[in-house]
């Protein structure tokens, strides 16, 4: 194929890829994907695309080798880093998420969604200290979003820091009362210096909306 040929197939696929997943037909968005990268190798952008639709495919392990490639290319890759971090967290594999993640935060400092992303794997981990330095780093980045804010109170709470707890669900009420309400429910329900279980509604899975619990 010459270089005019691979470059209309390539637009081709690109195209027919993006119809695909406009219509939500995973499978065929992923064909597509897998012949571009066969096309061009070091194209990170069709890699990450096609990582995220194995990783709601559910083939974790197919999205870990894409997203491995794309870094072992470019270790500078901050997104491929925090996207290793979010599918090693969903697999449990703590040690790994951690890693990926830091790796992340150390090539870009300020990709906030890492450093939360950390702060639960630590929480996890029962590494409540460490996790308040970061999540509190992730509320300095994102000042605006609750989702910190709250994994910040409940860190505190769960540690049997009880005032530092009760201010920031004071400083979550400024601008988010919904989530302070949440908050300080979840606080008087849970009991202070207590390890969160791993499907308490204190420790959310890293989504990339970052739910937090109802507040229903």
């Amino acid at each position: 194929m010459n270089a005019l040929d691979r470059f209309f197939t390539r637009w081709w696929l690109a195209n027919r890829a993006s119809l695909a997943v406009l219509l939500k037909r995973n499978a065929a968005a992923i064909d597509s994907y897998r012949q571009i990268v066969a096309l061009d190798p070091g194209d990170a952008n069709a890699r990450a695309a096609l990582g995220n639709l194995l990783m709601e495919a559910g083939d974790a392990a197919g999205a870990i080798a894409e997203f491995m490639r794309i870094v072992e290319t470019n270790p500078r890759n901050a997104e491929a880093w925090f996207n290793l971090g979010y599918i090693y967290e969903q697999r449990d594999d703590l040690a790994n998420a951690e890693r990926c993640f830091r790796e992340a935060i150390a090539v870009k400092p300020s990709i906030d969604r890492a450093w939360y992303g950390l702060g639960l794997v630590l929480i996890r981990a029962q590494r409540l200290t460490e996790a308040v330095e970061v999540l509190k780093k992730n509320t300095e980045l994102q000042p605006f979003s609750p989702y910190g804010w709250y994994q910040l109170g409940m860190t505190y709470h769960h540690l049997g820091e009880s005032a530092k707890a009760a201010r920031i669900c004071e400083e979550l009420r400024k601008f988010e009362p919904r989530y302070a309400a949440t908050l300080k429910r979840d606080m008087e329900r849970t009991p202070p210096v207590a390890a969160p279980a791993r499907d308490a509604a204190t420790t959310p899975s890293i989504d990339r909306k970052e739910a937090v619990p109802s507040t229903h």
